[in-house]
């Protein structure tokens, strides 16, 4: 299968493989998200040595020598066998070294170390080992690639990013691998032959996000409600159990993650860290920020400031839609109806989905409004807002600050037709409009920007609004590739 999408992964792993320097990349993202299979079939499987971690299911604990063993069986697998299994990661990459000597200078040597985190073990050494692999051996070359990847937040922050040990400052490059916007979805439903229109690839998006891994188990044969039910609500559903080994899988002490994930879905709009905490039955202090920090890292919420910016605090919203899914309907699908979606009909609750669902595909796609709104070349920052003494309240979904000092309101909605303005939501958009003004004293000229399925209905209100952007235009490729 062919890999969809990823131009900038690919730009970037193109040009460290051209470097004339050995490099450390370190490829990171959310499990499921892709990470592998982009590595695997960019490099077409052509790895001076590949290994990967042992994940801690497939022994009776995570323990180094299944770690070990496999690990020596790569060694064996790429041409450099040993009397023995390694007895420790200092030998193990010991092994690799002479392997790496043995061949030369000639040719570029990519070694490909996958799922790091579960190498690293208990009192394993792994690390140690692996700095000294870099520092005293590897880095004194110009002809490695090492490619680090893994998906475990906690591990990949503390062992890599922020080590102050023999990895400082060593890592050369990043790579942030992100779920599929939606031109790449489109793509890799029509790669398998998939005839799906965009309504129900957006639809699709705002139950999946984008993450392959979870599309991978769309049939053909089906349309979208079939789909959903086979793929979460039925009985042999390959993500039915998805949602907690997911967290699990990936956090130490996952029930405050998942405690937090529940209060986030609660609040649509996000929680200042003060509202979070006080639903959190840990008390406020250093584990919360590394949660919180992983949970932002590993790309299941975010955390965004509000206008006019830093001096106006900010919020922590969930952004992962597939979490937001399971909390609004797989986990109190407590009848088990394997037909559960096909059986739903409209309700509030899925309507509240579909309008805080579709809030995150347009925040996903940022770069295609600004694109629409032909200002992709403008210098901008994105903000969200909210009264802090308006009455009714007041919030704007998605705020763009332009250095043309236009600032773009824009108001995000989900609607089966073209969006009607009737006579009282204009009166709460001029409240709105107002409040934000008053209360921001910017002093950039505000348009009403409405992000739509299919646009606003022409009628006596719809002149408030400035400039629109509709469906169609969240397909198009990110303005940066």
């Amino acid at each position: 299968m062919s890999l969809v999408g990823r131009k900038r992964e690919k730009d970037t792993l193109k040009r460290y493989f051209a470097s004339k320097e050995s490099e450390f990349v370190v490829v990171y993202g959310r499990r499921r998200v892709g990470k592998t299979y982009l590595i695997r079939q960019y490099f077409d499987d052509a790895f001076f040595f590949y290994a990967t971690g042992v994940a801690p299911e497939q022994s009776v604990k995570p323990n180094l020598k299944a770690n070990l063993e496999r690990f020596g069986k790569s060694l064996e697998q790429y041409g450099m066998p040993g009397e023995r299994e390694p007895a420790s990661w200092m030998e193990a990459f010991d092994r690799l070294a002479e392997g790496i000597a043995r061949a030369g200078t000639s040719g570029r040597k990519v070694i490909f170390l996958d799922e790091m985190p579960w190498m690293d073990t208990p009192k394993s050494k792994f690390i140690s080992a692996l700095e000294y692999f870099w520092n005293a051996f590897a880095s004194a070359r110009n002809d490695i690639l090492l490619i680090a990847c893994g998906s475990a937040a906690t591990w990949m922050t503390q062992k890599i990013f922020k080590n102050r040990g023999g990895l400082h400052n060593r890592i050369t490059g990043k790579i942030l691998v992100r779920p599929f916007n939606l031109n790449e979805c489109e793509a890799y439903f029509q790669m398998r032959d998939i005839v799906i229109d965009r309504k129900d690839i957006a639809q699709a998006y705002m139950i999946f996000g984008g993450i392959p891994y979870y599309l991978s188990y769309w049939d053909k044969r089906y349309g979208l409600p079939q789909n959903v039910d086979r793929i979460v609500f039925h009985e042999d559903a390959p993500l039915k159990y998805e949602f907690e080994n997911l967290y699990a899988s990936l956090f130490k002490n996952s029930e405050y993650y998942l405690e937090a994930i529940a209060a986030l879905s609660e609040k649509a709009k996000g929680l200042s860290r003060d509202e979070l905490v006080a639903s959190l039955s840990q008390k406020d202090g250093g584990a919360v920020s590394e949660m919180l920090s992983n949970l932002e890292l590993s790309g299941f919420i975010r955390y965004y400031s509000l206008f006019p910016g830093k001096t106006n605090g900010g919020l922590y919203q969930l952004i992962d839609n597939f979490s937001l899914f399971h909390q609004t309907f797989i986990k109190n699908n407590a009848g088990d109806n394997e037909h559960f979606w096909s059986d739903l009909h409209e309700t509030p609750r899925m309507n509240t989905w579909r309008g805080y669902a579709f809030e995150q595909l347009c925040l996903r796609h940022t770069d295609q409004i600004r694109s629409a709104l032909s200002i992709g070349g403008v210098a901008a920052d994105i903000y969200s807002w909210r009264s802090k003494v308006s009455k009714p309240g007041a919030q704007v979904d998605l705020v763009i600050a332009r250095a043309d000092r236009i600032v773009n309101l824009c108001e995000i909605k989900f609607a089966k037709y073209e969006f009607e303005i009737k006579n009282e939501y204009a009166e709460k958009l001029k409240n709105k409009l107002f409040a934000f003004g008053n209360e921001t004293q910017t002093t950039g000229t505000l348009h009403l920007t409405f992000v739509t399925t299919y646009g606003v209905k022409q009628n006596r209100y719809s002149n408030m609004v400035q400039s629109e952007v509709t469906l169609e235009a969240l397909f198009a490729p990110d303005f940066r590739d």
